[in-house]
């Protein structure tokens, strides 16, 4: 089965970039033209990054690494918790927390809270327990399954990062770019694709352009854990796309 082709890309409006007035010119390359003040992303670019990015996420679950998924953009939550927590991987689909990346330990102090919290409750003596201490002890449990409950796995820092819309999440990109963890991000027209490592330029507005990205992600996270990748050309898996199967040459190798 082809990673991607080009009528579903088609299909889900991935092409559709924003207004033209508002375009980042660092996307430049990425783009095939104007249509109604509108500008129209190449597919063909698309398709070439996606790809890379499948196998990008296969040498990572080939390795054992981590990928973090962020989208706290109100089309990409649902679709980002529900593909991470499919593939088993970490994610932050509500609110990136200042510091959940270059202030991680105190992420897992909060987190170890949350567990102590949790032992707490699943005990017959807590029920002897105050109304105003259990009250007090659900309004702290929520708050934090709230904020890190995508990350309440994930005891080391992640290996790398997908990200929908880089501009958008632009705190999880410095603090990103502060510690060396290589980004693959999903980048509309309007955002310079320089933020991320891996960019795949794309509509980041639409539930279905989204939830396209994220599956060819997901699906290279499966092909890494059947060790079933090889040496294989992705024009055997893709003919609608001529592109080589390792990453961009300037996008870090799992480490």
């Amino acid at each position: 089965m082809a990673i991607v082709d080009l009528k579903s890309l088609l299909d889900s409006g991935i092409h559709f970039g924003t207004s033209s007035s508002l375009w980042h010119p660092r996307m430049a390359p990425y783009l095939y033209g104007k249509r109604g003040g509108i500008h129209i992303i190449d597919i063909r670019q698309t398709a070439k990054q996606l790809i890379h990015a499948h196998y990008y996420a296969a040498k990572l679950a080939k390795a054992n690494k981590t990928l973090l998924f962020v989208g706290t953009k109100r089309q990409a939550k649902d679709v980002i918790r529900d593909a991470a927590k499919a593939a088993g991987m970490p994610y932050v689909a509500e609110r990136w927390l200042g510091g959940t990346l270059t202030n991680f330990e105190t992420v897992r102090t909060s987190i170890r809270r949350l567990d102590v919290i949790e032992e707490r409750m699943n005990t017959a003596e807590y029920m002897r327990e105050s109304k105003k201490i259990q009250a007090r002890d659900g309004r702290e449990r929520r708050r934090i399954l709230r904020n890190l409950e995508g990350v309440r796995t994930m005891s080391k820092l992640p290996d790398a990062i997908f990200l929908v819309d880089p501009k958008h999440e632009e705190t999880a990109v410095q603090e990103a770019r502060r510690l060396g963890i290589p980004l693959i991000g999903l980048v509309d027209s309007d955002t310079d694709p320089t933020l991320v490592d891996l960019p795949i330029p794309g509509n980041d507005d639409g539930i279905r352009p989204i939830q396209l990205v994220v599956k060819a992600l997901v699906d290279g996270l499966a092909r890494g854990r059947s060790e079933q990748l090889t040496r294989v050309e992705p024009a055997a898996e893709a003919p609608v796309v001529a592109a080589a199967a390792a990453p961009s040459s300037n996008f870090p190798a799992p480490k």
